[in-house]
């Protein structure tokens, strides 16, 4: 009985150890398994904070005061903030998959300023009137009416295409167009293409005999300048253009500031207060068109607008209007630096971009009414 009972019992430890061998060895693949999965759901959590921090530092940078805005590469980063909404959709997505809770509140963070800061391009703020549709349906630009088609572009150095400039003027029944970095042998280029066919009246004016900003009238520019604003960094000349036989007078200038590039980063800032110093000239009402080399995200920018000017774009709730960099594929265009700035009691509506080809910027264009 004993030997049978030790039997009985040896028998029953060896298909215990078999059992639990057996049972042992099927859940070994579930911790393999289980490895690989923790690995992902902690890179994932990394990502989801580096998404995050980077989408805050951004927003924050959006956020300096004007001085340190003009800081080194802070212009450009600045330049991109529209897009840094997408690492913070990113960093929120992520963030919700491996529960990393405080870099999803980053990004929620993140996705709300720029929420703030960007749905005014998205809403009008204002509403051009019926007659518009009716002025712009006409073959010919009337001249007589409050209402005109006006148009910005930086031809980069001369090399735009002039003809190019031209068609887009006729077809589009442009008023008033302010170019950016002519040089005389494309400003001949644009006489032969027949500009002076729409626009007969023109201020064409340099700071260094090379590069020069210019302004193209359908009506006599009154008081023409070479520059209207005193720049550091171009001429900006202005004219005045009349509206409604007499009823109402616009002083237009064309605009290029300093490039935010190395060794400029105070002369870009310089040149935009520059700018800004003309909320306080009186006895005119402003229209100023070009290259702002800024867009509205820096605070120099935001600066010139204060209580008194607009961003056409803003204003019309037309979205985003990327004008740069327009020869640069497959890199798309990413920054709104160039602007159409209105005076108070000024509107605008009908916001195009166009590109114009041997140019790194895009032609911006807008329906103007005064009120």
């Amino acid at each position: 009985m004993a030997n049978a009972r030790g039997s009985s019992r040896n028998a029953y430890g060896s298909a215990a150890r078999r059992s639990g061998a057996s049972s042992g060895t099927a859940k070994r693949p579930a911790a393999k398994t289980s490895a690989p999965r923790g690995r992902r759901h902690r890179l994932l959590g990394v990502l989801s904070v580096i998404f995050a921090a980077l989408a805050l530092v951004c927003s924050v940078l959006r956020m300096l005061p004007e001085d340190l805005q003009a800081l080194p590469y802070i212009p450009v980063i600045v330049s991109a903030t529209p897009w840094f909404v997408i690492l913070a959709v990113l960093a929120l997505i992520l963030s919700v998959i491996s529960r990393r809770w405080i870099a999803m509140l980053m990004a929620l963070a993140c996705i709300g300023l720029q929420v703030w800061w960007q749905w005014p391009f998205f809403s009008a703020s204002t509403k051009l009137p019926a007659a518009v549709d009716a002025a712009m349906a006409s073959t010919r630009a009337d001249t007589g009416d409050m209402i005109a088609r006006v148009m910005t572009f930086n031809v980069y150095k001369g090399h735009a295409d002039a003809k190019a400039i031209v068609d887009i003027v006729r077809d589009q029944r442009v008023e008033v167009l302010a170019l950016q970095e002519t040089t005389n042998d494309f400003v001949k280029k644009l006489d032969k293409a027949g500009i002076h066919s729409y626009l007969p009246y023109s201020q064409v004016s340099s700071s260094d005999g090379v590069y020069g900003n210019g302004i193209w009238s359908a009506t006599e520019l009154g008081r023409p300048v070479d520059d209207e604003v005193g720049s550091s960094a171009s001429f900006m000349p202005g004219g005045t253009v009349t509206f409604g036989g007499g009823k109402a007078q616009l002083r237009f200038v064309s605009v290029h500031t300093t490039a935010p590039i190395p060794g400029y980063w105070s002369r870009w800032k310089r040149s935009l207060d520059e700018l800004a110093s003309m909320r306080s000239r009186e006895g005119s009402r402003y229209v100023f068109m070009g290259d702002f080399n800024a867009t509205t995200d820096h605070t120099p920018f935001r600066n010139i607008l204060g209580n008194r000017f607009s961003d056409a774009a803003r204003q019309s709730g037309h979205g985003f209007t990327f004008t740069w960099p327009s020869n640069k594929l497959p890199l798309p265009r990413f920054a709104g630096i160039d602007h159409i700035v209105l005076d108070k009691d000024i509107i605008a509506g009908q916001m195009q971009v166009k590109s114009v080809a041997g140019s790194d910027h895009a032609a911006l264009l807008a329906t103007i009414v005064v009120r």
